[in-house]
């Protein structure tokens, strides 16, 4: 890496970041089902069905996987809990072995030396929460905060941070407007609802976690820059639509209680009743706020429904997931950020990596690739922190290959590869090389 740890100021943390669905393996300790073993389970959904059954079984392997984590050199490990592993109906009766499992893996962190920076959502909800209507029914605030106190209420005083939910655009628009993640939906009134309950949930969660003295709370947002595809005025307000519901809709509602009007004149119609009036629920204080970034998108306006855009293919290389590598975006967003939403509150980069075709070979993997891109957006934070942008960490996504949601096992961010049928682990150039820097 062109960078060492000596690059940043003291306390600076650098950190790997990974799911729960995505690798501990499901099908151990008595989880329960969840609607993307429903929506993996649908022909047509997911690569093969595969589904996160086995994962990484990170459930057997945790020691192992938390000793690569501390031979890296990262201060901190960025991990989430799975609501149907803790409560198997969503509500009710707890599972003791889910519990357990994270108490352990909250200590083995510890005996290491690395910091807890727990997620409470990554995506796998209960699927009798599903049953209810999932991110449609507003109940779900409250099953949420109620989760939130059993795990926390566990594990709570040990976490180093914790934020709520992960990528609320994932989690609203992806999954109930575009019906690319479970529960698979395309229909504007859910993803209105989905949108709205997902930040009423995450304000209600953070009122529960610091009704129970947990500290050090966030909000993780992920944001994709959007650029017009041409210099015309309409192609200039697509890419400032696409920028409203996927990046300042989130933000917004946290830190400015309020949504923007490009938003609005879409989805308005289709919010719940009384929607103005949780606001204060949704834009509860935190402690800091992570940003999530991968690419940037460009955008052409359409003739077409509300937002009336489309993407087109843009020039620059690209990743495994055929997204474009653009890293000037992440410096863009984190001065926007710092001055627009979050002010003098500690940002953090929560993921950033890519998907590369890597081949383990002789016992190897060369991944130059990956490292090419680590440097670029590491060398793009840094020009946002000389210019005062208050950033205090940077993790990577992911430390395992994994289970890449509809896109199965082949899509590899790992910084270690996972050999899936013998779950081998086997570092890549790319955590060489991190370790290198990170000792330095």
């Amino acid at each position: 890496m062109n960078f060492s740890r000596s690059d940043f100021a003291e306390g600076f943390q650098f950190g790997a970041a990974t799911s729960s669905y995505q690798i501990e393996g499901h099908a151990f300790g008595g989880a329960g089902a969840t609607h993307w073993d429903n929506f993996a389970a649908t022909p047509g959904n997911v690569v093969r069905a595969e589904n996160g059954a086995r994962g990484c079984e990170h459930y057997l392997r945790y020691e192992e996987d938390l000793d690569l984590i501390a031979a890296a050199g990262f201060d901190c490990y960025r991990f989430s809990t799975s609501w149907a592993r803790v409560l198997p109906e969503g509500r009710g009766a707890v599972n003791q072995e889910g519990l357990d499992f994270y108490d352990r893996l909250t200590d083995a962190m510890l005996e290491r030396g690395i910091k807890p920076c727990a997620t409470l959502y990554h995506w796998e909800l209960p699927s009798p929460l599903a049953d209810l209507g999932g991110w449609r029914n507003r109940d779900i605030a409250g099953w949420f905060a109620d989760f939130a106190e059993v795990i926390m209420g566990r594990i709570g005083d040990r976490m180093h941070s914790v934020a709520p939910i992960n990528e609320p655009w994932c989690v609203s628009w992806l999954s109930h407007f575009m019906g690319h993640h479970a529960p698979g939906l395309r229909d504007i009134r859910a993803t209105a609802r989905a949108m709205h309950h997902v930040m009423l949930a995450h304000g209600r969660a953070i009122e529960a976690m610091r009704g129970i003295g947990v500290k050090n709370l966030g909000a993780v947002f992920n944001l994709e820059w959007a650029d017009p595809a041409d210099d015309s005025a309409e192609a200039r307000q697509a890419a400032d639509v696409y920028d409203a519901y996927y990046n300042r809709f989130f933000l917004g509602g946290v830190f400015k209680k309020a949504y923007p009007e490009e938003v609005l004149k879409g989805l308005g119609q289709h919010l719940p009743d009384g929607w103005q009036d949780d606001f204060d629920t949704i834009g509860a204080p935190v402690d800091w706020v992570g940003l999530n970034y991968y690419t940037r998108k460009l955008i052409a306006p359409n003739d077409g429904p509300w937002p009336h855009h489309h993407e087109v293919e843009g020039p620059l290389p690209k990743t495994q997931m055929e997204w474009e590598i653009y890293p000037e975006g992440l410096y863009k967003f984190l001065k926007r950020t710092a001055a627009e939403y979050s002010g003098d509150l500690p940002i953090y980069v929560t993921e950033n990596g890519m998907a590369n075709a890597d081949v383990l070979t002789d016992g190897a993997v060369e991944d130059a690739a990956r490292t090419d891109y680590v440097e670029r957006h590491v060398a793009e934070m840094r020009k946002a922190i000389s210019e005062g942008v208050p950033v205090n960490g940077y993790f990577l996504w992911s430390l395992l290959d994994n289970y890449e949601w509809a896109l199965g096992y082949e899509k590899r961010f790992g910084l270690v590869h996972v050999d899936f049928d013998t779950m081998k682990r086997t570092p890549k150039a790319s955590y060489h090389a991190l370790a290198k820097a990170l000792a330095t």
